[in-house]
């Protein structure tokens, strides 16, 4: 969907002919029309869209239109994606498309679809990519390598890295990355995992404006510097069954003054989350002025079944 508007772009999963994976509908849901549609020669794996540009990924092209006269406007060969992994930013100042650069290791190329040109190459990780997300303003990238234990945030300006966050010590897959919405730097960034476990992470001043003392003047190795970056890291057991795949996005971020309510909360995120076992699950994560955090289940129900449930 674009936005929250009436255009959907649907791919189909080839069950009947009508749904071929290699077609893709525009379609208008207020006047139940189909509006074009775009063949290509091999399964379409992952669709974006914003105000001026639709993205289709393929496993080894991926084709960069204009979204109103469905022009063609550059054609982009790539490594083998099988997964369709891209990462692409709504904001029209900084409308950037991030893809894999290796499937050896995990390097990614992101390319400023409004000049259609290269913007930068990023090494984030020693292994493959999993997951790719930007920031709603384009400002920041964050990523997962198939090892799943570090997560690695790059300013998209200059490709520098400006936070690395330790999910755990044991290998998981990383479902999804959020950022929360923000037109530059978010409060925080989501993660959802194998495990069944949400982790949020606490952004604020990068890692290398907070060294100080005998660390500060020391250039230490990357490996350990991953593990002395600071973070508050608050994690969520148990949000969905283990193993169970999942995705999830910070719908809306609340900032409060520290007398504004009775348990003296400062942020308030509300975590939408979906699973591939047909739920829809509702979160409320609250952090307060001593910069504790919790979590509340506001409303659950079968996407299947169409049972609703709210709780208190």
């Amino acid at each position: 969907m674009l936005f929250s508007s009436s255009l959907l772009a649907i791919v189909g999963a080839g069950e009947q002919p009508s749904l071929s994976p290699r077609r893709l509908c525009l379609f208008n849901t207020v006047t139940v029309v189909a509006l074009e549609e775009l063949n290509f020669l091999t399964s379409i794996l992952a669709v974006r869209m914003n105000k001026k540009r639709l993205i289709v990924i393929l496993q080894e092209k991926t084709f960069i239109y204009d979204i109103n006269s469905l022009k063609i406007l550059d054609t982009i060969d790539t490594v083998p994606n099988p997964k369709g992994l891209c990462a692409f930013s709504p904001s029209l100042d900084g409308s950037f498309l991030a893809l894999p650069a290796s499937t050896t290791k995990g390097s990614l190329l992101v390319y400023n679809v409004s000049d259609l040109r290269l913007h930068c190459e990023i090494d984030a990780h020693r292994s493959p990519l999993a997951v790719l997300s930007l920031s709603s303003g384009g400002t920041h990238i964050a990523t997962a390598s198939e090892q799943g234990t570090m997560i690695r945030i790059h300013l998209v300006s200059d490709a520098t890295k400006s936070y690395s966050f330790r999910r755990g010590s044991y290998s998981s897959n990383i479902f999804s990355l959020s950022f929360a919405p923000a037109p530059e730097l978010p409060d925080i960034l989501l993660a959802t995992s194998s495990s069944g476990s949400v982790h949020v992470f606490s952004l604020g001043s990068p890692p290398n404006q907070r060294s100080s003392g005998l660390l500060g003047s020391i250039k230490v190795p990357h490996t350990i510097n991953d593990a002395l970056d600071p973070a508050q890291h608050c994690i969520l057991h148990h949000a969905v069954p283990a193993g169970v795949r999942s995705n999830t996005l910070i719908r809306k971020i609340e900032k409060f003054e520290e007398t504004a309510t009775p348990e003296h909360v400062v942020l308030r995120a509300t975590i939408p989350m979906i699973t591939y076992g047909g739920y829809f699950l509702e979160y409320v994560y609250n952090v307060n002025h001593q910069n504790k955090s919790s979590w509340t289940l506001e409303r659950e129900f079968n996407l299947l079944s169409a049972e609703t449930s709210s709780l208190p």
